[in-house]
Order: C-alpha cells, then structure tokens, then sequence
C-alpha cells in the first residue's frame, strides 16, 4: 500500500506571494474542485485571504471535498530586528488553522521574505557568499525564527518548518546549512524544495538531489515537488535574469521536464519510511497556460512514477 499521498499548492493555480504577480483569476473554491478533479488529496492555505479566514467555513470547504489542510505558508524579513508585524501575521495564521483542523498539526511554514532585496531578487540562481548574511545578522535571523516558532508552538501547538527559497537569504547550500546549524531542531525543521534547492544552487547543479535529502534527512520533515528547467536556469544566469523574470520563463517547469530525478527523491522516501504528503508546487503565471491541465500532467507524472 502507497504511504506516500500528493497535494498540490494554491501557487498551482496562480496565488503568488510576489505584488502585481497575484492577480487571483481563479477563485480557492474553483482551485479545490479542480484540484480534486486532477488526483490530489491535500493543500494548502495559500496567501491569507485567499480561502477562507473563519475556521469553520475553511474547515467545511476542505473537508467536503475530502482533503487535508497541510500547512501555511508565512514570510517576513527575519533579518531585521523588529518582526513585530511578521510574527503576529504567523500567529494569526496558525491560531486559523489550530481552530479549522483541531485533529491535525497543520505545519507553520516560516520563510524570508523572498524577492524584496533588490540585489537577492537580481542574482537569484547564481548568489556569492559575499551576498550573504553578515555573522550579525544570521544571529539576527535565526533568533528571530526561533522566537515566532517559539510563539506559535506555545499558543496553538502547531510545528514550525523553514522553506529555502530562491530570491532570498537562506537559498543556497551553504546558506541552509548555516540555517540549520544556527537553529533549534526542536523548535524549527525544514521544508526540501526540490526545484529552489537546484536552482538556488548555482551553475553546475545536478538534479540528482538525493545527496543533499541524505545530508539534511534528520532535519527534514516535508517536501515540495518543484522542477528546474536546466536551459532556462542557465539562461537566466548568463542573461542575468532576476528571479521574478526567471519564473515567467518557466525556470520551475512541469514535473518531469526539467532536471530533477523525482524517481530518485521518491526512492529515497521510501528507504526513509516517509509517510505522509508530497506536495506539488507549479508556479503559475498569467498567461502560462491552464492551471487545470499542468496539475493533471504533473499528476500523471508522478503516477508514471509510482506515486
């Protein structure tokens, strides 16, 4: 019997977080039919007010049709020392979803606010070290993560997980493993980007991402689905693209059309004895196609692969 399930994002369907690249075409109740209609069992909240924000009617609308609330997505400027905003926006969030799903601790995802620093957003995919954090402001950072995520599990409960991401200051190799070295495995894990992880590691990078789960596999505790187009990574680095730029070229294609060995991560889940969701992320921009239809084929992909 499959232990592994799939979801799939509201970012699938076109709710970005970046301003002027979330024009909302498809409404959450469009989103979650469709999503059902193309074989997956599971979300997540996606943008605040997005779906809904009072706890029952988000709880009917997920359970109706059958599916898992997995988690919410939360970013802010950790490098800064006032987080004030940042954090009551997280606690927010996760006194909604500890209120709509009582019988499950949805994960808090906690990330940079990705794409606002002018120079991170500018060399997306090909960051130097010297881009970085100073020393200063990673102890800046990581304690501030540990202090939201200290926040949320007392009040609601709910586990704290960190997403890498391109176009911010914990995208890199190095960067996530400094992240981690600096934080409180009890406090904070990590979500495994597939597609961020390739693409924010530069030039060069293989698909094969099964070395990077094995090294960081005791502070994994999800996973996103996301494919990198190698052509268009490359073409972004050598064109000196940014990243907003990057994801209307379809650098994060469908599943299976990019670089990413999927049929290795699903293998090594199950070496592993994951159980639990796979979630699919297919950055969807206006004017890129049916939502709809790029959720089917991904599915369909990964069912070609066993899941």
């Amino acid at each position: 019997m499959n232990t592994i399930q799939v979801g799939n994002a509201p970012c699938s369907w076109g709710t970005l977080e970046f301003e002027g690249y979330d024009s909302n075409p498809i409404g959450y109740s469009q989103m979650l039919d469709e999503l059902v209609e193309t074989g997956y069992t599971a979300t997540e909240l996606g943008d605040w007010g997005f779906m809904p924000t009072e706890p029952e009617r988000l709880r009917d609308e997920i359970l109706s049709r059958n599916l898992v609330m997995l988690g919410a997505f939360v970013q802010m400027a950790f490098r800064n020392p006032d987080i004030s905003a940042g954090k009551a926006q997280a606690l927010k969030t996760a006194h909604l979803l500890a209120a709509a799903f009582p019988e499950r601790k949805a994960y808090l995802i906690l990330a940079d606010d990705n794409a606002t620093d002018p120079q991170r957003t500018l060399h997306a995919g090909r960051a130097t070290d010297e881009m970085g954090l100073s020393p200063e402001e990673w102890q800046i950072f990581t304690r501030n993560v540990g202090e939201v995520a200290r926040a949320v599990q007392g009040e609601t409960g709910l586990p704290c997980l960190f997403h890498h991401h391109s176009a911010g200051f914990v995208e890199t190799p190095a960067e996530i493993d400094r992240f981690l070295e600096m934080t409180d495995p009890a406090l904070v894990n990590l979500v495994f980007d597939t597609g961020h992880y390739v693409f924010g590691a530069g030039a060069g990078a293989s698909g094969d991402v099964v070395p990077a789960l094995e090294r960081l596999k005791e502070r994994i505790s999800y996973i996103h689905f996301k494919d990198c187009h190698p052509e268009i990574a490359e073409r972004s680095r050598r064109e000196k693209w940014d990243y907003l730029k990057a994801l209307q070229q379809g650098v994060f294609c469908e599943l299976g059309k990019g670089c990413v060995d999927f049929k290795g991560v699903v293998d090594w889940l199950r070496r592993r004895g994951y159980e639990g969701w796979v979630l699919v992320e297919q950055d969807v921009l206006p004017g890129m196609g049916s939502p709809k239809e790029s959720a089917k084929r991904n599915r369909e992909y990964l069912r070609s692969i066993g899941l």
